[in-house]
């Protein structure tokens, strides 16, 4: 199959439908009931905010490509609006599953386990007389109905708020008789509510809706009206942004002037009460020139994603995941010299599995250090409270010279990491925000040390942002190492951030946007070339995504001469794997557990040496052409064969993996007859402790 064969779209899975495709899996978990029964409420929770953010920005995405160029094509032939019918097909599918886990599998096991929704009509007598007396105290002061007429034209809504349609007759105050209003729920109100132990028939777990609570008493809010209609809806809207790096001189404000707008972008969904009336659903329509793919009705509150509220409301560890304590490795425990371990060796840590406390310690241990001289680090994602923030203000007020490349732009998280630039600023810390035109996505730490007459560099790189919560939430690789020269690459890539010069030769590292893409075509070139000659050959590797089509086309060469190729991706596989005559050596699976699959990772065989680098990238255009990202190697022996171990695991998992089939959907594996059930994660668990 030449080259201009690989072009075929027939070749290539839509990235949106596999990006559908991977909230299926993680709704299937909401299904599982070999999972404990929270932690699939808050499958489900995930699921929706997932979809959420897929409207927000993926479809927003495709809205505005119909609109500038409807006869682009996507990597699989299919125009935007093909991609829009299609989209619309699967995401209500997917809608409805998600209310059928709700009220046919979730509420009935929850139920038996006394946790309750109680409904408006089973209020019992003294229920109805706390919530009204809620509703009157908590909620009637701060609701604001807006009645609709010349004057009061429709009111912009908020980006995914809560609000009611209400349909009234009769004459207010003024005489004014406009039969409609709307109601915007502030945010700032719990949209779940528990009800006292007193007042709960099966204990203290009994909750109602605050849609529900509305509901019941919005007469209240039209005094002298009669509410004929009252039904709740909601708005997704575009919530992407573009900055323009060459347009502004100060990148901070610009975004902080697009922050403001990303709560009224373009409509891109609608969902509404499924009870809601025709004519009602079609004046909503209109208003927000939504067609009919993109509105979606709801049977039951229209927004599950706030069913998590629950989760941290129960005392119910029968009812979650087993706890579980990460380890440490015993040289880089708080009370040990971190340095003088990592100059003896290097060390890997697997988050969440071991803990992310020795990467706090590394940074604060180099702030009371009087030998340190600088502190270079790269911010994704941190958080303004994260104990690494911390460690480096400490750090600066200690006299260091301290520099931090943050990056406004990543996607919501943009106004805390404005506030996290503004906290490291007042502690005399240096703040850049990266190369204009690309986003700082590489996780790096570099500590500068004099020892006698030597300086040396520490680093810490890893495929993971720098924040202690999603740690102990996502699996990821992080290395601690004072090599030589792959100290001297992080250095000099910190300099290429923040001088703005030109791309210094690297001796270890793969950088994006310069050699990483290359680098990887040249290693699966040289699979190709390997397998030719008889030699070994097989390729592994780990990403949560996989669009970029120059590599997936290498990928396809590799397998047409034999080359076996294990691919394990998280989310969006754009690769079909199975074809004949092109990727019958291709395997994708993907694995969906307890933690989220983060780890990059890149294997091959070569030969027999096997290579073994991990990233902060992913198989995606964006990672290569658009970001700054660092491609590391792992070659301590030791952390060398663990990585592979684990990929081996990964491989062997027959009960958390699904197949990506060629037709572009996945079938997830059950142990086969007498087969153990073996689970990577929970093996990975069992491992370190």
């Amino acid at each position: 199959m030449d080259i201009e064969e690989l072009e075929n779209p027939e070749y290539y899975i839509n990235r949106e439908l596999s990006l559908l495709e991977f909230n299926v899996r993680v709704l299937a978990q909401a299904k599982d009931e070999t999972i404990s029964l929270l932690e699939r409420l808050k499958y489900l929770c995930i699921s929706c905010s997932n979809l959420d953010e897929f409207y927000e920005v993926r479809v927003a995405s495709v809205l505005q490509m119909a609109n500038i160029d409807p006869s682009a094509y996507s990597i699989d032939g299919l125009t935007p609006h093909e991609q829009l019918e299609k989209i619309g097909l699967k995401a209500h599918e997917l809608v409805e599953e998600q209310y059928r886990v709700l009220n046919e599998l979730l509420i009935p096991q929850l139920n038996e386990e006394n946790i309750r929704f109680v409904r408006r009509d089973k209020w019992t007598a003294t229920q109805r007389k706390w919530i009204e007396k809620f509703f009157n105290k908590e909620l009637l002061p701060i609701l604001t109905p807006v009645g609709l007429d010349s004057a009061h034209p429709f009111p912009r809504i908020l980006n995914k708020s809560l609000n009611f349609i209400i349909s009234l007759t009769g004459k207010d105050a003024f005489g004014r008789n406009s039969g409609r209003a709307i109601l915007q729920v502030p945010r700032a109100l719990p949209r779940i509510i528990q009800l006292p132990a007193e007042e709960a028939d099966s204990g203290a777990n009994d909750f109602v809706f605050l849609s529900s609570v509305i509901h019941a008493f919005v007469n209240e809010l039209f005094t002298g009206m009669t509410v004929k209609g009252c039904h709740q809806f909601r708005v997704t809207r575009n919530s992407d942004f573009f900055v323009d790096d060459d347009a502004v001189d100060d990148l901070m404000h610009a975004v902080e002037g697009e922050l403001v707008m990303r709560n009224y972008g373009d409509e891109v969904r609608m969902e509404i009460d499924e009870n809601c009336p025709e004519q009602t659903v079609f004046f909503l329509k209109e208003r927000f020139r939504m067609n009919s793919e993109r509105i979606f009705y709801a049977k039951g509150p229209v927004n599950l994603s706030r069913l998590l509220e629950i989760y941290n409301m129960i005392e119910r560890p029968d009812l979650k995941f087993i706890s579980y304590k990460p380890s440490v490795p015993s040289r880089l425990g708080r009370k040990k010299n971190i340095f003088e371990a990592i100059k003896k060796q290097d060390f890997l840590l697997h988050h969440p599995y071991e803990s992310f406390l020795p990467i706090v310690e590394f940074i604060r241990q180099a702030a009371i250090d009087p030998h340190v001289l600088a502190i270079k680090q790269t911010l994704y994602r941190a958080g303004v409270d994260s104990p690494v923030v911390a460690a480096l203000v400490k750090a600066a007020r200690a006299g260091k010279e301290v520099t931090v490349v943050i990056e406004l732009r990543a996607r919501f998280d943009e106004k805390e990491n404005i506030d996290l630039a503004a906290k490291l600023q007042e502690a005399a810390v240096h703040v850049v925000y990266g190369v204009v035109g690309y986003k700082t996505h590489a996780k790096m730490c570099l500590i500068l040390k004099k020892e006698g007459k030597t300086l040396r560099n520490y680093v810490h790189i890893g495929t993971g942002n720098y924040h202690p919560t999603t740690a102990k939430l996502y699996t990821d690789y992080g290395l601690f190492s004072c090599n030589k020269e792959l100290g001297e690459d992080v250095r000099r890539i910190f300099v290429q951030l923040t001088s703005l010069g030109k791309m210094a030769k690297l001796h270890k590292l793969l950088q994006s946007p310069f050699t990483l893409h290359k680098g990887l075509l040249e290693k699966i070139e040289r699979e190709i070339e390997n397998k030719q000659n008889g030699k070994a050959a097989e390729i592994i590797i780990k990403v949560n995504a996989v669009d970029e089509e120059e590599l997936i086309k290498a990928l396809y060469r590799a397998s047409q001469v034999g080359v076996k190729i294990s691919l394990i991706v998280r989310g969006v596989c754009c690769l079909r794997p199975g074809v004949v005559g092109l990727s019958e050596n291709i395997e994708v699976r993907s694995i969906i557990g307890r933690f989220l699959e983060h780890t990059r990772i890149f294997a091959f065989a070569n030969d027999g040496a096997w290579e073994v680098y991990a990233a902060s990238a992913d198989l995606m255009s964006r990672n290569m052409f658009r970001r700054v990202e660092v491609c590391f190697p792992i070659e301590n022996k030791k952390s060398h064969d663990r990585v592979l171990r684990d990929l081996a695991g990964y491989l062997k998992d027959n009960t958390q993996a699904w197949i990506l089939q060629s037709e572009g959907n996945y079938i997830q594996l059950k142990p086969a007859e007498g087969e153990e059930p073996y689970l990577i994660q929970k093996e990975l668990l069992k491992s370190f402790q």
